[in-house]
Formats: C-alpha cells, sequence, structure tokens
C-alpha cells in the first residue's frame, strides 16, 4: 500500500504539472487604475488547444476525509483546467506525471493553502477537485470545443493520501 504525506503546494514543485496561481507566484506585479489595483500578471499558462474556446464554470465541491483512497486519475489531453478556490481553505492537489497512464508510484500530493490555485497543463494527471474540511467553491477555466478532452484511468492499486 502507498502513502502519501501531502508537501506543501509551492511553485518550484508544482512546475512538472503546471502553474500555482497566487501573488507570491507572479513573474510581474505592477499597479494599474490610477494607482488603486495591484496587479500580478501573467499566472497561468492558459490553453484551449486546437479548435477550442476557454471557458469559466463555477465547481463547488463536497468535502473529502483524510487519509482518502485516490484510486483514479484524470487529465485533459485538448487543455489546460485552472481552478481559482473563491473561500479561505485548504484543499488537497493529486498530479501525476503527463504521457502515458502512472504506477501509483508517480503519483504526488500537494497541500494547497488559502488564496493559491492551480493550472494543470494539457495532458497532467490529476485527481478531481479535492475539497477540504468544508464545501467549497473554485472558479474553474477550462477548454470548451470538438474533441475528447476528458480521459480517466483507474490505477493499479490505490493511493492514500493524508494531511503533513
Amino acid at each position: 500500500m502507498i502513502t502519501l504525506t501531502a508537501s506543501t503546494l509551492s511553485a518550484d514543485a508544482f512546475a512538472p504539472f503546471g502553474q500555482v496561481l497566487s501573488a507570491a507566484s507572479a513573474a510581474r506585479q505592477f499597479t494599474i487604475n490610477g494607482g488603486n489595483t495591484e496587479r500580478f500578471h501573467d499566472l497561468a499558462e492558459l490553453s484551449a488547444g486546437a479548435d477550442g474556446r476557454l471557458i469559466v464554470s463555477l465547481f463547488r465541491g463536497q468535502p473529502r476525509a483524510l487519509p482518502f483512497a485516490v484510486s483514479m486519475l484524470e487529465r485533459h489531453p485538448l487543455g489546460s483546467q485552472a481552478f481559482l478556490p473563491l473561500g479561505e481553505r485548504p484543499y488537497l492537489v493529486v498530479v501525476a506525471p503527463p504521457g502515458a497512464p502512472p504506477s501509483p508510484a508517480s503519483v504526488r500530493a500537494f497541500l494547497a493553502a488559502p488564496g493559491q490555485g492551480v493550472n494543470y497543463a494539457p495532458g497532467v494527471w490529476h485527481h478531481p477537485l479535492l475539497a477540504l474540511d468544508a464545501v467549497s467553491d473554485f472558479w474553474v477555466i477550462d477548454r470548451a470545443g470538438p474533441g475528447d478532452n476528458c480521459e480517466e484511468i483507474t490505477l493499479a492499486e490505490p493511493v492514500w493520501v493524508q494531511r503533513p
């Protein structure tokens, strides 16, 4: 049995899977709107792929209890998928590298702090939304358009994820 302790979500640790979206991860920031607004610029590489368009949806996740058994993963090969939490609660991010279906040993888990979003790069394996503690809302930016943009797999054995 594989048990993972979720790591702290950081831009460097998450880079193989996409981008962390937060004010702290901004490469550039500057003041706009006559000095009333601070812009944290260009936080994600959003992709709709060929013939796609970016859409914004609201996802409402029911809380999951930890430890949690991860038995499936999904990926979106035609476009990115960004999750931006609306509340001030941590949530769990479970990923595996893009490419062939992952082994349980390649799965990684991160604990996202309040105020951190994630953008999964196209093709990155990930578990669907994993809210913790309470019902949680997220803005989700992903692809709409022709083609099959959601593939799911069942892992050979479940991976158990726990909080640090």
